[in-house]
């Protein structure tokens, strides 16, 4: 198969989907490698490294797109990527459909495959291509939020583990995911109190076995939400509904019940945000106030450590990239139900329910299209 990288343009995204080691694991098996020059770059892998390790270099991202087969990404493509997308090509990268009805709409008209890492799911339900990304943004949540707590920030001034004598910040986080998970290991480890809640009581249960004294459990609602975002200085937002819009958990008229300087980290803003006044930000403008509440909202935070992040996605994605590679999507998906369950969209429907359910079109179940795909390629 050919396989195209190409250099990821969203703002501030320095990730890139394949490094020199996969190159060397693709070639292994055949396949051509085609990377955009300077693709690597921002992950630290030079040019030079694609190249021994079996890549070709080509310059423009359109040259990418038009030789490949299957394109690799981290992000989604934004608009000026569309009208290189061909028909029936294959793109294996996050897309989090449910968050765009524009990028939704544009893919069914691109008559694509896409199959999104997001939604790739294991039969213990677990998201093994969403995990890696979850474990860096619920750690950065926490520096971001840290650092915007600060008064020059716009935050209330106060450190997070406070001092001898003074009390330390209170952090409240939502959903206790993956990503809920590691923003209250970090938060705990520097000292902060922190209050995690959640909709399950088994898994409220596994974190107050896991977890350091100063961190409570809560089961989540909206009397305690309501409750604990008085005091609260930090509110990190970490739900998850795989596929779908996320749920927003705090309204418009919460914002008044909290204190001037608190700071609100949406790290589900990809799926749409878990507040009702959150918006996408970039890295290079990350924060917003509204009602003297800081909200940082950047959809790709894992794209600030680039180094980290992309050794830790593709430590996940090399195995179900290769399985693509080697079998082809139809027989890959046929074979494996983690990947079936990754199929979005495929040449024009919607075959994912979130998504289908998320902006009313019309749904048709991924099996259907792949009987129909199959006998089509027989």
């Amino acid at each position: 198969m050919i396989i195209g990288v190409p250099k990821e343009i969203k703002n501030n995204e320095n990730r890139v989907a394949v490094t020199p080691a996969g190159v060397t694991e693709f070639r292994r098996y055949g396949h051509t490698v085609y990377v955009q020059a300077s693709a690597g770059q921002g992950s630290g892998f030079s040019d030079h490294e694609y190249i021994e390790a079996g890549a070709q270099l080509l310059d423009t991202i359109g040259e990418i797109y038009d030789i490949a087969e299957m394109i690799v990404k981290v992000k989604e493509p934004i608009a000026s990527e569309y009208p290189l997308i061909k028909e029936n090509q294959l793109l294996f990268t996050y897309f989090h459909f449910a968050s765009s009805e524009e990028l939704t709409h544009a893919m069914i008209e691109r008559k694509a495959v896409c199959l999104a890492y997001e939604t790739v799911e294991r039969a213990d339900r677990s998201l093994p291509l969403l995990v890696p990304m979850s474990e860096v943004a619920g750690r950065m949540a926490i520096q971001e939020g840290a650092k915007y707590l600060e008064k020059p920030m716009g935050g209330r001034g106060i450190l997070l583990g406070g001092v001898a004598g003074v009390k330390p910040a209170d952090v409240l986080v939502l959903g206790g995911g993956i990503v809920g998970t590691e923003a209250a290991k970090m938060a705990a480890g520097l000292g902060a109190h922190v209050t995690i809640m959640d909709i399950s009581l088994p898994r409220l249960r596994y974190l107050e076995d896991i977890m350091p004294a100063n961190v409570d459990t809560v089961m989540s609602n909206e009397y305690n939400i309501r409750r604990h975002i008085q005091h609260s200085d930090i509110i990190i937002g970490g739900v998850l509904i795989p596929g779908a819009k996320a749920p927003s958990l705090i309204t418009r008229d919460m914002l008044k019940l909290m204190r001037p300087g608190t700071v609100m980290v949406d790290v589900a803003i990809d799926q749409g945000g878990c507040f009702e006044t959150s918006h996408a930000t970039t890295h290079q403008d990350p924060t917003y106030v509204v009602d003297d509440v800081v909200h940082y909202c950047v959809a790709n935070m894992p794209g600030a450590v680039p180094y980290t992040s992309t050794l830790a996605l593709t430590n996940s994605t090399l195995p179900y990239a290769l399985q693509l590679a080697n079998l082809g999507w139809q027989l890959a998906c046929a074979r494996s139900e983690e990947l079936l369950k990754g199929l979005n969209i495929v040449n024009g429907k919607i075959v994912y329910q979130g998504v289908s359910d998320a902006f009313g079109l019309p749904y048709v179940p991924v099996q259907e299209v792949l009987d129909s795909s199959s006998s089509i390629n027989k």
